[in-house]
């Protein structure tokens, strides 16, 4: 196996959005409060374009022959191109399949304009084919290919409105599901500094969808009993490993469900 299961956390891009918007005389909490209430009035929630989102953390679930590894990219001080940075190189480097809950939707459109703003180069992710034969039929691009396998499009059928929270269906499957915070909380965190809260909460997240994935894997018929047993018992073991607080609040949720 060769998974990087990720997931992203933002803020309001409130540098472009004072430039879009002429904003020039605002601090960045009036120009964040500026641009959402342009998008309630636009759309009826808080919700900004993706390309007004600017990413703040990136965490991985990394499976890797007799390896799991489950961390945030970067220091906490570390800035959002390096981030970027960081994770299309892993994936130029490993080629690995990546998987994601919504992160065609979200995450990897973001990502994309981010990329754009800092003009970071992703040779090995946006290749289909040209110079790789082995990625015309399986690339990260195709929505139904599998070497990106956003979950909760696969589960859905492809049919939007079949979608589900990952919350829900990590709750349904008898997992912590969301913990700490949620993704409305993060711009006020940061504003505060507290990037590890953040960091912590997506960890988490991104370890839910792990989980998700490998119940996906056994339904698929690659994993068996055991060997699906056997991955569990591998997150299971690596929480209990680790001094994090988040991870043994993880671990006591999960034992409770």
């Amino acid at each position: 196996m060769n998974v990087f299961v990720f997931d992203i956390e933002t803020i309001p891009d409130t540098v472009s959005g004072r430039r879009i918007y002429d904003l020039q005389d605002l601090d960045d909490d009036q120009v964040a409060q500026a641009m959402f209430a342009m998008q309630r009035a636009k759309s009826g929630h808080n919700f900004l374009p993706h390309y007004l989102h600017r990413i703040v953390a990136i965490s991985l679930v990394w499976r890797f022959q007799d390896r799991l590894k489950i961390w945030s990219l970067g220091e906490t001080s570390a800035d959002e191109a390096e981030l970027i940075q960081r994770f299309f190189h892993g994936i130029d480097e490993y080629r690995p399949t990546l998987v994601s809950w919504n992160g065609s939707g979200f995450d990897l459109p973001v990502l994309h304009y981010r990329s754009l703003l800092h003009r970071i180069t992703a040779a090995g992710y946006w290749q289909t084919g040209e110079d790789d034969p082995s990625y015309r039929w399986n690339n990260y691009l195709n929505r139904y290919h599998e070497r990106h396998t956003d979950l909760m499009d696969v589960l859905a059928a492809y049919q939007p409105r079949a979608n589900a929270p990952l919350n829900a269906v990590a709750t349904l499957l008898g997992l912590p599901g969301k913990m700490g915070m949620d993704g409305g909380q993060v711009w006020p965190h940061f504003q505060r500094g507290d990037v590890k809260s953040i960091r912590d909460y997506c960890e988490t997240d991104v370890l839910n969808t792990y989980l998700v994935y490998l119940h996906h894997q056994h339904l698929r018929g690659q994993l068996t009993d055991a060997a699906w047993q056997q991955e569990t018992d591998l997150v299971a073991n690596t929480l209990a490993d680790s001094d994090q607080p988040h991870w043994q609040q993880f671990l006591d949720a999960w034992h409770r469900t």
